[in-house]
């Protein structure tokens, strides 16, 4: 069966190739032969691993395997499995999952970071203010559909309607100026992680061919062509339609200029796993490959990889997962390397919320709260491990009920506002892309990169 995510995203992907998903405000093409430099580019890539990863069996401190181990029973991975390396800061020893090869060498190359214990937050609370409700907490704490919006919203509410990646944008896209390209890009269908206040993302079915399916500069196709371009200009004098022809003229727009710039430019030596994850970031590689082209100084990308709601079979499931994460990222880290952007390229990962420690019955687990994150590029301070593991331990102070739910100790907003101000966003306007940051004053900054 096709899965309710899957579904939604080949309708809104589709869109995208027809050019629906382009800026809603008026801009005009951009010189797609315009070749000025780039020396301050930056860009933020969002993986987003729908279903809610399992950090406990992402990374594992080997000092607390004993404890690990038996809690997690049938879940646990064993020892000598593990792929182990060593902390740069204290020299603890953690172990990856046996099929990351690829994030232990970037660990151990330092050009990767683990963020621990990281989820949705109000602001800090203890185990007996969470169980007594005296501290409020985010909106449907253990739901897919609100943990999804609302680690890519930033906000622990209902009803918001903008993307923390978006306000991001909207605070930086000046950088950008003169280019009109939009600054935020899904490879992954339509995002609220993207959504901005003032500035709209467009999105591209990785691999596709920009633009209208059938415009091949034939005879019939030009007719084509000049026939939906009247359709689109004529004034029917109904405000809906008005508005729906002004978005498919802008997502034409932008498909025409990706097209242009695309077209003979987007080859990379660097080799990519033929999978759904590897191709969206190969995408995302060969447009900042023709940056310059684009004239953008700042890009926000997003891109997922689905699959993570592992209430059964999770060993085998979560493993294969793993497999194609390790080595697409380790392909796109080559890549910017590549194309000399490594240090201008942070990458990160977002999702719903972690799991539970102990298992549950079928060999998986259940929804929980807080997880353990990867930051990915030369700008990070990698080989090490930020924030802090909870006590192995159910029922202890980390553990929000029984069944190892870790009370988050690193806020969403606090991971999110340190990759902003890398971006570029000063104090002002990281309060405003994170409303609530000021809680957690003064460590807004966890300065991983």
């Amino acid at each position: 069966m096709t899965r309710r995510r899957d579904f939604l995203r080949q309708v809104c992907g589709s869109a995208a190739a027809w050019g629906f998903a382009g800026s809603l405000g008026r801009f005009g093409m951009v010189n797609a032969l315009a070749q000025s430099s780039t020396p301050n580019y930056k860009a933020l890539v969002c993986i987003f691993l729908f279903g809610g990863n399992d950090g406990n069996n992402l990374i594992v401190p080997m000092s607390s395997y004993s404890s690990y181990a038996g809690i997690r029973g049938p879940l646990a991975l064993a020892q000598n499995t593990l792929l182990q390396a060593a902390a740069v800061t204290g020299g603890a020893t953690y172990g990856f999952h046996p099929n990351l090869p690829g994030l232990q060498q970037l660990f151990t190359s330092k050009k990767l970071a683990i963020v621990a214990n990281v989820g949705t937050l109000v602001k800090f609370l203890s185990r007996d203010q969470y169980q007594q409700g005296s501290v409020p907490v985010p909106f449907n704490l253990f739901s897919h559909a609100d943990q999804q919006t609302e680690w890519q919203t930033g906000i622990p509410a209902s009803g918001a309607r903008s993307g923390w990646g978006g306000r991001v944008a909207d605070a930086i896209s000046f950088m950008n100026l003169p280019a009109t390209f939009p600054t935020g890009l899904s490879v992954a269908g339509n995002s609220s992680f993207l959504n901005g206040v003032t500035t709209v993302p467009t999105a591209l079915i990785p691999g596709s061919n920009p633009g209208l399916a059938g415009s091949t500069g034939s005879t019939a196709a030009n007719a084509r062509d000049a026939s939906f371009q009247q359709l689109l200009t004529f004034n029917s004098g109904l405000t809906l339609v008005q508005s729906a022809n002004a978005v498919t003229t802008e997502g034409l727009n932008v498909a025409n200029v990706l097209k242009s710039v695309l077209s003979g430019n987007n080859t990379l030596t660097t080799v990519f796993p033929n999978s759904t994850l590897g191709q969206e970031l190969q995408q995302v590689a060969s447009i900042i490959k023709v940056r310059a082209a684009l004239n953008m100084n700042r890009q926000v990308f997003f891109v997922s990889l689905g699959g993570f709601d592992t209430h059964t079979n999770q060993i085998a499931d979560q493993g294969a997962l793993f497999t194609d994460l390790s080595a697409s990222l380790l392909a796109f880290y080559n890549a910017t390397v590549e194309l000399g952007v490594d240090q201008q390229v942070t990458t990160f990962t977002e999702s719903d919320f972690g799991r539970t420690f102990q298992p549950s019955s079928g060999g998986g687990s259940d929804h929980a709260w807080g997880s353990h994150h990867l930051v990915m590029g030369s700008a990070v301070k990698g080989g090490d491990v930020y924030g802090s593991f909870p006590e192995f331990a159910l029922g202890s102070p980390n553990d929000a009920d029984n069944r190892g739910v870790w009370i988050p100790t690193t806020a969403l907003d606090q991971f999110g506002a340190t990759l902003a101000a890398w971006f570029g966003l000063g104090m002002t306007d990281l309060n405003t892309v994170f409303p609530d940051l000021a809680n957690y004053t003064p460590t807004t900054n966890l300065g991983f990169v």
